[in-house]
């Protein structure tokens, strides 16, 4: 097998759990072949000088013979930040290196992953994490382990182990953090993605979510309001709910009565009253806001606005006197005020209810270790986004093992503010507000392009809002 023009070697899970990460990334070596009494592995070809003494302390420390096959050091090093991850906080993988679901749970909560997901094919399974909002490739897995892995998180999670045509929603509980599983049947088999919930919020910080200074403050003086709806939108992945639970985390003291509806539960905030939604039982957001309306509460949190019967309730609760927080899916803060409309909520009324409109997005950032500067060419920005500043470079993601050769390291959040004032709130009334150019600061176009501008990401990354003005 040649590896030279590879970027990476690929390594079944078999290979990858014949040893540790440790040893892996002390030793710059790949599984090649296991055999019962032999081990091949690929090693850092920089590293050829030392072999003899590698394989004197691998053979002592596997009690297999050894032989080293030298690659280029780019691909050993790819393939180590792959399958390898050398963290910094490994130690909760340790314990449970010899269990392939938790060893899977715990790296991706120890990398900051969101989500895992594992799907079937006809021949083989794979596993992909979602980091900083986009997927990657784990490993790929044989059918028949797949099978195995599939049973283990139905047992874990206390689902059916014998259902496999209907969909099927679990959780799986840990000391820190829990685990949301959705199992959906198809064509090959059954589709399991693992939402990772982290429990502690002590990280959440009004001030610190990306939100500029004069924004914080038009932000804080409408939810400081006893009575209202403040409404986040962006689409599914945003950081929507980050910004709510950082929202009542500033607002929770003891003279409030604090209740909230989510689906699923994030976070536990100490003081704060949270209902998990169930709806095959009955538990809807329209049902819990009918209850939560006789529990004599000061602030409402609904995860979110997805009907119009539910709409009509957050509003009716705000005119008696509550104030709610809530998310709804539109592509801007003047887009909400629509999306209302359309559930059926007269104008005059949203008018008189909203005290603000927030839409938000998570735009990546560029590694600082592999970015790259290089000429900027005006015609590949959007036909329809309009500026009147030159730029002669920007910069473009490389990829190292840094950023585990994805070019990005981590997200920044930016938000496009609508308070409503006496001015908007008579637009809403008169149906004219498409028309009107009431957003405070700048947009969410703007500020994207911001980033672009001070190098922080690229224009790859946020060619979407540029489009979507």
């Amino acid at each position: 097998m040649s590896t030279e023009n590879l970027t990476h070697i690929h390594l079944p899970v078999e290979l990858q759990q014949s040893i540790s990460s440790e040893i892996a990334n002390y030793y710059s070596i790949i599984p090649k072949e296991i055999a019962e009494n032999a081990h091949v592995f690929y090693i850092d070809d920089t590293r050829v000088p030392e072999q003899d003494t590698i394989i004197q302390e691998l053979n002592l420390i596997l009690d297999k013979a050894i032989t080293l096959e030298p690659v280029n050091a780019l691909t050993i090093k790819k393939t180590l930040s792959i399958y390898y991850r050398n963290d910094s906080d490994n130690s909760r993988l340790v314990s449970y290196k010899n269990d392939f679901l938790e060893d899977l749970i715990f790296e991706a909560k120890n990398i900051n992953a969101s989500d895992i997901h594992i799907e079937v094919y006809e021949n083989e399974a794979r596993v992909r994490l979602r980091i900083d909002g986009h997927l990657i490739e784990k490993n790929h897995i044989k059918k028949e382990n797949y099978l195995e892995l599939i049973n283990q998180i139905k047992i874990k999670s206390n689902l059916d182990i014998t259902e496999k045509r209907l969909p099927q929603d679990g959780r799986i509980e840990y000391d820190d953090f829990d685990i949301r599983v959705s199992i959906l049947p198809t064509h090959h088999g059954e589709k399991v993605v693992m939402r990772i919930l982290g429990r502690d919020a002590s990280h959440l910080d009004i001030n610190k979510l990306g939100l500029e200074k004069d924004d914080v403050q038009l932000y804080l003086e409408a939810v400081k309001k006893t009575n209202g709806i403040v409404l986040i939108s962006g689409p599914t992945g945003s950081g929507k709910t980050t910004t709510l639970y950082a929202t009542l985390k500033y607002l929770n003291d003891i003279k409030r009565n604090i209740v909230t509806v989510e689906d699923p539960i994030e976070y536990t905030l100490k003081g704060i009253n949270q209902v998990q939604l169930k709806e095959n039982i009955g538990l809807t957001f329209t049902s819990a806001l009918r209850s939560f309306l006789r529990q004599d509460p000061d602030i409402i949190m609904l995860g979110e606005i997805r009907d119009a019967q539910t709409a009509q309730m957050a509003i009716r609760a705000s005119l008696t006197g509550h104030l709610v927080l809530s998310t709804i899916h539109t592509n801007s803060a003047i887009g909400t005020i629509s999306r209302l409309t359309d559930m059926g909520v007269p104008s005059f009324l949203i008018a008189e209810t909203l005290n603000i409109s927030v839409a938000q997005r998570l735009v990546r950032i560029l590694c600082e270790s592999c970015k790259k500067e290089t000429e900027f060419r005006s015609l590949v920005l959007p036909r329809s986004f309009k500026t009147d500043i030159k730029i002669s470079s920007h910069h473009i993601p490389i990829g190292c093992s840094e950023c585990h050769y994805t070019g990005y390291r981590g997200r920044r959040a930016i938000y496009e503010i609508l308070p409503i004032t006496l001015d908007v709130a008579e637009a809403i009334k008169n149906n004219s507000i498409k028309q009107a150019n009431f957003i405070k600061n700048e947009r969410l176009s703007d500020k994207a392009f911001d980033l672009l501008l001070k190098g922080y990401t690229s224009l790859e990354e946020i060619y979407p809002l540029l489009i979507n003005l």
